[in-house]
């Protein structure tokens, strides 16, 4: 309750990711746990693999990552429906998100056309492999499909000093090196700022909308 006595919404927020060594993991991992502590009910998912069993299995670190995330539920269109708040992560694939990321995307257009996605709170972040591989772009490109849905999106901007630090004001991204560098202190707490800025503009888009 606020000290009006009017109760303060509770957002919904799921952070919905694609990765196939754990970058993108552990960045979904602190933008869903800085949303918690927000105050946020939080979801935290997968989209489905498309790759071949075999393919995976012949990379130590995607095979690795993949077992290790087992228990993480794939994103279903329910859960797009439930949440208030979405953050989206993928790697970069020539500057675009991966196929993965598309493919789940690509199955969204019967939500889109009854109006359940406009409005929703949404944000994103990515990783690259390699320095300027097309990190911006990829958030830009997820932002299309943003735009068709009329979803509100919350960029982290430069509004907090740690987005001097990191230097990235359309979305967290970080630079793995062919993934032997995992996030740093400095990508995650600019992973949790974005999550807290997304979750504290959805409460206050829903305040506004409670009769």
């Amino acid at each position: 309750m606020t000290e009006e006595g009017v109760t303060e919404p509770v957002v919904n927020a799921a952070v919905i990711y694609y990765s196939a060594t754990g970058t993108v993991f552990a960045l979904a991992k602190a933008a869903a746990v800085a949303a918690e502590k927000a105050g946020a009910e939080v979801r935290l998912r997968k989209v489905r693999e498309l790759a071949p069993a075999e393919a995976v299995a012949a990379n130590e670190g995607w095979a690795a990552h993949a077992a290790a995330t087992q228990y993480v539920v794939e994103a279903s269109l329910a859960d797009l429906r439930w949440a208030d708040a979405l953050l989206f992560g993928t790697p970069t694939r020539y500057g675009n998100p991966t196929a993965q990321m598309r493919q789940f995307i690509d199955t969204t257009g019967g939500l889109w056309a009854q109006g359940l996605l406009a409005n929703k709170i949404v944000s994103s972040f990515t990783a690259s492999s390699t320095a300027h591989g097309g990190q911006e772009s990829t958030i830009l490109a997820m932002n299309n499909t943003f735009y068709h849905w009329g979803a509100i999106i919350v960029p982290p901007g430069y509004v907090d000093p740690v987005q001097f630090r990191s230097g990235n004001p359309y979305g967290t991204s970080h630079t793995s090196h062919n993934g032997t560098i995992p996030p740093g202190d400095l990508q995650l707490e600019a992973m949790g700022f974005q999550a807290r800025r997304v979750v504290e503009v959805a409460a206050a888009f829903l305040r506004g909308r409670l009769p």
